[in-house]
């Protein structure tokens, strides 16, 4: 005799998954690709049932952003702060280049979920070999991120620039330079006569600047 079994209700996602799936459509298509539909449809589940989970597709970017900060919490501090603000610069570059659309959310709001606020925590207590001033400190860790939020935006804007490869970018450009290069004597010398570095020495020569400067406070 042929019985008909009732079908196995399908499970509701969890906040894990909803954040996971969220992280996995913008890393791969962008952060503006993620919406509460999007990511239902990711989860196969019905958009109504999101808003059970979250209120809104900003908490859903907030949660993402202390996700992701969650992956690398920086190691505890030595003592010898110049390593220790290196690590620490070195451990956001690998942040933002695993996930190109943390950068703009890092700049544009104050992240200050339990993830982020460790490593705020952290970067104070890397800073602290070289000053407990309070404003000082603060003032070297957002000068470090700032210089790593801009060396790595320069990474991905050169790595997307019209799909060319940046062999292939100063190819294309060299032509229109070497015409109009005699006009500007000091950017001449330096694109005829610097080394080129590829973007991790360049990473690491700015990085030591930057620490210079701060020692220099």
């Amino acid at each position: 005799m042929l019985t008909w079994s009732k079908p196995t209700p399908a499970r509701a996602p969890g906040l894990p998954e909803v954040v996971d799936a969220a992280i996995v459509i913008a890393d791969a298509e962008g952060l503006p690709a993620v919406s509460m539909r999007r990511v239902a449809t990711a989860l196969r589940s019905g958009t109504a049932s999101l808003y059970r989970i979250v209120e809104s597709r900003e908490e859903i970017v907030e949660r993402m952003v202390d996700a992701v900060l969650g992956e690398a919490i920086p190691a505890p501090a030595t003592g010898d702060w110049r390593a220790d603000l290196a690590a620490l610069a070195r451990n956001r570059r690998a942040l933002l280049r695993r996930h190109p659309w943390l950068g703009i959310e890092l700049a544009g709001r104050p992240a200050i979920g339990p993830n982020a606020l460790s490593h705020h925590e952290h970067a104070l207590a890397a800073v602290a070999g070289l000053t407990e001033d309070p404003t000082s400190a603060s003032s070297a860790v957002e000068t470090l991120l700032a210089y790593v939020l801009g060396a790595v935006a320069r990474e991905t804007a050169e790595s997307q620039r019209a799909g060319l490869s940046e062999p292939e970018w100063r190819a294309e450009v060299a032509p229109y330079l070497e015409q109009v290069i005699d006009g500007y004597p000091r950017l001449r010398r330096m694109m005829r006569e610097a080394e080129d570095f590829g973007p991790d020495d360049r990473f690491e020569r700015g990085l030591t600047c930057v620490l210079n400067g701060i020692a220099g406070q």
